[in-house]
Protein backbone atom coordinates (compact mmCIF):
# COMPACT_ATOMS: atom_id res chain seq x y z
CA UNK A 1 0.00 0.00 0.00
CA UNK A 2 1.85 3.29 -0.90
CA UNK A 3 2.04 5.75 1.52
CA UNK A 4 0.09 8.43 -0.49
CA UNK A 5 -2.96 5.64 -0.96
CA UNK A 6 -2.84 5.38 3.43
CA UNK A 7 -3.06 9.47 3.78
CA UNK A 8 -5.90 9.20 0.92
CA UNK A 9 -7.62 6.74 3.53
CA UNK A 10 -6.71 8.67 6.14
CA UNK A 11 -8.29 12.02 4.83
CA UNK A 12 -11.50 9.88 3.96
CA UNK A 13 -12.01 8.66 7.58
CA UNK A 14 -11.83 12.57 9.03
CA UNK A 15 -14.23 13.22 7.02
CA UNK A 16 -16.28 10.18 7.33
CA UNK A 17 -16.83 11.63 11.24
CA UNK A 18 -16.45 15.34 10.14
CA UNK A 19 -18.60 16.65 13.08
CA UNK A 20 -16.86 14.72 15.96
CA UNK A 21 -13.41 14.51 14.95
CA UNK A 22 -10.87 15.60 17.22
CA UNK A 23 -7.64 14.97 15.28
CA UNK A 24 -7.97 18.10 13.35
CA UNK A 25 -9.17 21.22 15.34
CA UNK A 26 -8.54 23.36 13.21
CA UNK A 27 -11.29 21.65 10.60
CA UNK A 28 -13.76 20.96 13.38
CA UNK A 29 -13.66 24.82 14.15
CA UNK A 30 -14.34 25.41 10.55
CA UNK A 31 -17.51 23.30 10.07
CA UNK A 32 -18.73 24.56 13.72
CA UNK A 33 -18.51 28.14 12.91
CA UNK A 34 -20.65 27.20 9.58
CA UNK A 35 -23.06 25.93 11.59
CA UNK A 36 -22.87 28.65 14.67
CA UNK A 37 -23.18 31.58 11.85
CA UNK A 38 -26.81 30.10 11.18
CA UNK A 39 -25.19 28.67 7.47
CA UNK A 40 -24.94 25.41 6.38
CA UNK A 41 -22.26 22.94 4.92
CA UNK A 42 -23.81 21.00 2.01
CA UNK A 43 -20.96 19.41 0.35
CA UNK A 44 -17.27 19.01 1.04
CA UNK A 45 -14.35 17.13 -1.23
CA UNK A 46 -10.61 16.92 -1.03
CA UNK A 47 -7.44 16.01 -2.95
CA UNK A 48 -4.06 15.19 -1.97
CA UNK A 49 -1.06 16.73 -3.84
CA UNK A 50 2.12 15.12 -2.41
CA UNK A 51 5.03 17.69 -3.48
CA UNK A 52 8.17 16.59 -1.53
CA UNK A 53 9.29 13.12 -0.40
CA UNK A 54 12.55 11.55 1.70
CA UNK A 55 12.90 8.63 2.46
CA UNK A 56 16.32 6.92 4.82
CA UNK A 57 16.39 3.61 6.39
CA UNK A 58 12.78 2.66 7.27
CA UNK A 59 11.44 6.23 7.87
CA UNK A 60 9.52 8.19 4.78
CA UNK A 61 8.57 11.88 5.22
CA UNK A 62 6.09 13.27 3.05
CA UNK A 63 4.91 16.92 2.55
CA UNK A 64 1.89 17.12 0.73
CA UNK A 65 -0.97 19.62 0.11
CA UNK A 66 -4.08 19.42 0.98
CA UNK A 67 -7.01 20.78 -1.15
CA UNK A 68 -10.25 21.41 0.57
CA UNK A 69 -13.54 22.87 -1.17
CA UNK A 70 -16.68 23.54 1.07
CA UNK A 71 -20.12 24.31 -0.79
CA UNK A 72 -21.79 26.71 1.99
CA UNK A 73 -25.66 27.93 1.67
CA UNK A 74 -25.68 31.34 3.86
CA UNK A 75 -29.24 32.54 3.74
CA UNK A 76 -30.97 32.06 0.01
CA UNK A 77 -27.34 31.84 -1.34
CA UNK A 78 -24.34 29.30 -2.08
CA UNK A 79 -20.61 30.09 -2.06
CA UNK A 80 -17.88 28.07 -2.38
CA UNK A 81 -15.21 28.19 0.25
CA UNK A 82 -11.83 26.94 -1.23
CA UNK A 83 -8.12 26.28 0.68
CA UNK A 84 -5.13 24.77 0.17
CA UNK A 85 -3.60 23.50 3.44
CA UNK A 86 0.07 22.21 4.17
CA UNK A 87 0.49 18.71 5.23
CA UNK A 88 3.50 16.76 6.65
CA UNK A 89 3.11 13.23 7.62
CA UNK A 90 6.35 10.81 8.75
CA UNK A 91 5.84 6.84 8.23
CA UNK A 92 7.96 3.92 9.94
CA UNK A 93 7.63 1.32 7.66
CA UNK A 94 4.12 1.18 6.27
CA UNK A 95 2.69 2.85 9.22
CA UNK A 96 1.76 6.81 9.93
CA UNK A 97 3.42 7.74 13.21
CA UNK A 98 2.87 11.78 12.79
CA UNK A 99 0.67 14.59 11.18
CA UNK A 100 0.62 17.68 11.03
CA UNK A 101 -1.11 20.52 9.13
CA UNK A 102 -0.63 24.15 8.84
CA UNK A 103 -3.44 26.42 7.33
CA UNK A 104 -1.48 29.01 7.84
CA UNK A 105 2.60 29.70 6.88
CA UNK A 106 3.79 32.96 9.05
CA UNK A 107 6.48 34.90 8.01
CA UNK A 108 9.65 35.89 9.99
CA UNK A 109 9.09 39.30 10.40
CA UNK A 110 11.53 41.44 8.64
CA UNK A 111 10.28 44.42 9.71
CA UNK A 112 9.60 44.87 13.79
CA UNK A 113 9.42 48.52 14.33
CA UNK A 114 6.69 50.60 12.58
CA UNK A 115 8.07 52.62 9.05
CA UNK A 116 8.53 56.18 9.27
CA UNK A 117 5.22 57.96 7.95
CA UNK A 118 5.72 60.91 5.57
CA UNK A 119 3.94 63.94 6.25
CA UNK A 120 2.05 64.59 3.21
CA UNK A 121 1.52 68.54 2.27
CA UNK A 122 -1.90 69.49 0.55
CA UNK A 123 -0.72 69.60 -3.12
CA UNK A 124 0.99 66.13 -2.14
CA UNK A 125 -2.40 64.55 -1.55
CA UNK A 126 -4.13 66.62 -4.54
CA UNK A 127 -1.56 65.23 -6.69
CA UNK A 128 -1.58 61.49 -5.34
CA UNK A 129 -5.84 61.28 -5.01
CA UNK A 130 -7.04 58.10 -7.23
CA UNK A 131 -10.71 56.50 -7.61
CA UNK A 132 -10.38 52.99 -6.22
CA UNK A 133 -12.09 50.74 -8.71
CA UNK A 134 -13.20 48.05 -6.16
CA UNK A 135 -14.90 45.75 -8.63
CA UNK A 136 -11.48 45.38 -10.79
CA UNK A 137 -9.41 44.98 -7.71
CA UNK A 138 -11.82 41.84 -6.57
CA UNK A 139 -11.95 40.88 -9.96
CA UNK A 140 -8.03 39.99 -9.50
CA UNK A 141 -7.99 38.87 -6.33
CA UNK A 142 -10.55 35.68 -7.46
CA UNK A 143 -8.53 35.67 -11.08
CA UNK A 144 -5.09 35.42 -8.96
CA UNK A 145 -6.09 33.66 -5.55
CA UNK A 146 -4.74 30.11 -6.69
CA UNK A 147 -1.98 31.36 -8.93
CA UNK A 148 0.49 33.68 -9.23
CA UNK A 149 0.92 36.59 -12.05
CA UNK A 150 4.00 36.76 -14.10
CA UNK A 151 4.36 40.17 -13.95
CA UNK A 152 5.31 40.25 -10.23
CA UNK A 153 7.50 38.01 -7.93
CA UNK A 154 6.21 35.64 -5.81
CA UNK A 155 7.18 34.85 -2.59
CA UNK A 156 7.27 31.46 -0.02
CA UNK A 157 5.34 33.54 2.39
CA UNK A 158 2.71 35.85 -0.48
CA UNK A 159 -0.13 37.15 1.09
CA UNK A 160 1.19 40.79 1.63
CA UNK A 161 2.54 40.85 -2.14
CA UNK A 162 -0.83 39.24 -2.92
CA UNK A 163 -3.12 42.05 -1.29
CA UNK A 164 -0.65 44.60 -2.91
CA UNK A 165 -1.31 43.49 -6.06
CA UNK A 166 -5.31 43.67 -5.71
CA UNK A 167 -5.07 46.96 -4.30
CA UNK A 168 -2.92 47.62 -7.04
CA UNK A 169 -5.60 45.98 -9.83
CA UNK A 170 -8.12 48.80 -8.10
CA UNK A 171 -5.93 51.46 -9.19
CA UNK A 172 -4.06 52.16 -6.21
CA UNK A 173 -1.20 55.15 -6.37
CA UNK A 174 2.54 53.66 -5.83
CA UNK A 175 5.26 56.25 -4.49
CA UNK A 176 7.90 56.26 -2.73
CA UNK A 177 10.69 54.42 -5.04
CA UNK A 178 13.48 53.31 -4.56
CA UNK A 179 13.38 53.83 -1.03
CA UNK A 180 12.24 50.11 0.21
CA UNK A 181 11.36 51.90 3.78
CA UNK A 182 8.79 54.41 2.19
CA UNK A 183 5.85 54.61 0.52
CA UNK A 184 4.40 51.75 -0.97
CA UNK A 185 5.24 51.10 -4.77
CA UNK A 186 6.71 47.77 -6.77
CA UNK A 187 8.64 48.47 -9.98
CA UNK A 188 12.16 47.71 -11.87
CA UNK A 189 12.85 44.29 -9.75
CA UNK A 190 12.21 45.78 -6.59
CA UNK A 191 9.93 46.63 -3.87
CA UNK A 192 8.80 48.38 -0.78
CA UNK A 193 8.59 46.96 2.60
CA UNK A 194 5.12 47.97 2.83
CA UNK A 195 4.45 45.88 -0.48
CA UNK A 196 5.84 42.23 1.06
CA UNK A 197 5.90 42.43 4.88
CA UNK A 198 2.63 42.50 6.97
CA UNK A 199 3.60 44.25 9.28
CA UNK A 200 5.09 46.56 7.10
CA UNK A 201 1.81 47.18 5.18
CA UNK A 202 -0.30 46.96 8.45
CA UNK A 203 2.06 50.06 9.73
CA UNK A 204 1.85 52.17 6.44
CA UNK A 205 -2.21 51.74 6.07
CA UNK A 206 -2.01 53.04 9.51
CA UNK A 207 -0.32 56.30 9.14
CA UNK A 208 0.07 56.59 5.10
CA UNK A 209 -1.39 60.43 3.60
CA UNK A 210 -0.59 60.25 0.09
CA UNK A 211 -0.71 57.96 -2.70
CA UNK A 212 -2.39 54.82 -1.10
CA UNK A 213 -4.26 55.63 1.83
CA UNK A 214 -6.51 53.87 4.28
CA UNK A 215 -9.35 54.61 7.14
CA UNK A 216 -9.52 52.01 10.01
CA UNK A 217 -12.91 50.67 11.34
CA UNK A 218 -13.41 49.58 14.40
CA UNK A 219 -15.19 45.85 13.23
CA UNK A 220 -15.06 43.78 10.32
CA UNK A 221 -18.78 44.59 9.54
CA UNK A 222 -17.84 47.79 8.30
CA UNK A 223 -15.49 46.82 5.52
CA UNK A 224 -16.68 46.21 2.01
CA UNK A 225 -15.45 44.32 -0.75
CA UNK A 226 -11.64 45.83 -1.64
CA UNK A 227 -10.76 46.58 1.67
CA UNK A 228 -8.34 45.19 3.95
CA UNK A 229 -8.08 43.09 7.39
CA UNK A 230 -4.58 42.49 9.27
CA UNK A 231 -3.62 39.86 11.58
CA UNK A 232 -1.62 39.62 14.57
CA UNK A 233 -1.94 36.24 15.71
CA UNK A 234 -0.45 36.31 18.79
CA UNK A 235 -1.24 39.54 20.08
CA UNK A 236 2.20 40.68 20.39
CA UNK A 237 2.11 43.62 18.32
CA UNK A 238 3.81 42.67 15.20
CA UNK A 239 1.21 41.40 12.69
CA UNK A 240 1.88 38.13 10.68
CA UNK A 241 -0.91 37.89 8.17
CA UNK A 242 -3.58 39.94 5.73
CA UNK A 243 -6.40 39.29 3.97
CA UNK A 244 -8.79 41.00 1.00
CA UNK A 245 -11.75 41.26 1.35
CA UNK A 246 -13.77 39.83 -1.27
CA UNK A 247 -17.57 39.58 -0.25
CA UNK A 248 -19.73 39.42 2.52
CA UNK A 249 -22.34 36.48 4.01
CA UNK A 250 -25.56 36.55 4.32
CA UNK A 251 -24.99 38.24 8.24
CA UNK A 252 -22.57 41.21 6.83
CA UNK A 253 -19.58 39.47 7.40
CA UNK A 254 -16.48 39.88 5.43
CA UNK A 255 -15.19 36.33 3.02
CA UNK A 256 -11.48 36.68 2.36
CA UNK A 257 -9.04 35.65 -0.48
CA UNK A 258 -5.29 35.40 0.91
CA UNK A 259 -1.88 33.80 -0.65
CA UNK A 260 0.87 31.74 0.73
CA UNK A 261 -2.02 28.99 1.84
CA UNK A 262 -4.07 29.92 -0.78
CA UNK A 263 -7.53 30.65 -0.20
CA UNK A 264 -10.75 31.58 -1.45
CA UNK A 265 -13.79 33.08 0.45
CA UNK A 266 -12.93 32.02 3.93
CA UNK A 267 -14.61 33.52 6.74
CA UNK A 268 -12.49 36.64 7.81
CA UNK A 269 -11.91 35.65 11.76
CA UNK A 270 -9.23 33.03 11.13
CA UNK A 271 -10.91 31.02 14.39
CA UNK A 272 -9.73 27.80 12.08
CA UNK A 273 -6.32 28.38 11.29
CA UNK A 274 -3.76 26.85 13.02
CA UNK A 275 -1.89 29.66 14.45
CA UNK A 276 -5.16 31.26 15.98
CA UNK A 277 -4.64 32.07 19.43
CA UNK A 278 -7.21 33.98 21.95
CA UNK A 279 -4.99 36.43 21.89
CA UNK A 280 -5.01 37.58 18.31
CA UNK A 281 -5.67 41.06 17.46
CA UNK A 282 -7.32 42.54 13.93
CA UNK A 283 -7.39 46.06 12.04
CA UNK A 284 -9.70 47.00 9.61
CA UNK A 285 -8.93 49.21 7.01
CA UNK A 286 -11.27 50.79 4.22
CA UNK A 287 -9.12 51.83 1.36
CA UNK A 288 -9.89 55.27 0.70
CA UNK A 289 -10.53 56.70 -2.80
Amino acid sequence: MSHTYQLQVYWERIMDRLFDQEDHQWLRKKVDGIEGRGQRLQRLTFNIHPYHRVAYENQTHIQYLLTISLLIKSGRYHFLEEGHYHGEARFVGEELMDHLVRTEMLEGNKVSKPLPVDVATYQDRERSRFTYNRREAVRYADRWWDSYNPAYRSFDVDCTNYVSQCIRAGGASIWGAPNRTKGWWYGSGNWSYSWTVAHALRWYLGGARKGLTATEVSSADQLSPGDIICYDFQGDGRFDHNTFVVRKDSNGMPLVNAHTSNSRHRYWAYEDSTAYTPDIQYKFYKIDG
